[in-house]
């Protein structure tokens, strides 16, 4: 399913992190870490999204880490489709600290401040995160979505 999202309407940043997390944008010589941590968590898919995020000037990918430099979490904006939020990820030990909630923002945040006035969260998993986090409300009819008829492994 897939879920409207009203940038109008967001709640002014900054957002607040967990201890020893920095969000920011990604930058495009950070693929060759990025990328394959994306791949080994989340997919060969998520990954092919993510490359496509850290191609664009300036990259539509916010990534989280902590201070060691180890990834947290990511999210991408504008990547399949335009006005398309995802997809993000987080890091399992960093899960439930509110990172999400975060790159959600930063990531929407930056669509608002590119002009858009409405996102959509194509394919939402955790639709009661989102609703809960930015209002976003389910699009009637939006099954199976912009992914339908897409090529899978095996």
């Amino acid at each position: 399913m897939d879920l409207l999202v009203k940038l109008y309407s967001l709640p002014p940043g900054p957002d607040p992190l967990p201890a020893g997390a920095t969000l920011r944008r990604a930058l495009a010589p950070e693929a060759p870490q990025i990328l394959p941590w994306i791949e080994q968590r989340f997919g060969a898919g998520w990954r092919a999204e993510a490359a496509v995020a850290l191609s664009a000037c300036p990259a539509r990918i916010h990534i989280a880490h902590d201070d060691g430099g180890a990834l947290l979490g990511f999210a991408c904006h504008d990547v399949t489709a335009r006005g398309l939020f995802g997809p993000t990820g987080v890091e399992e030990r960093a899960r439930g600290t509110g990172l999400g909630k975060s790159l959600l923002l930063a990531s929407l945040r930056a669509m608002a401040a590119d002009g858009y006035a409405y996102a959509v969260i194509g394919g939402a998993g955790p639709v009661e995160f989102y609703r809960k986090a930015v209002g976003a409300i389910p699009i009637e009819g939006s099954e199976p979505g912009l992914y339908r008829g897409m090529l899978r492994p095996g």
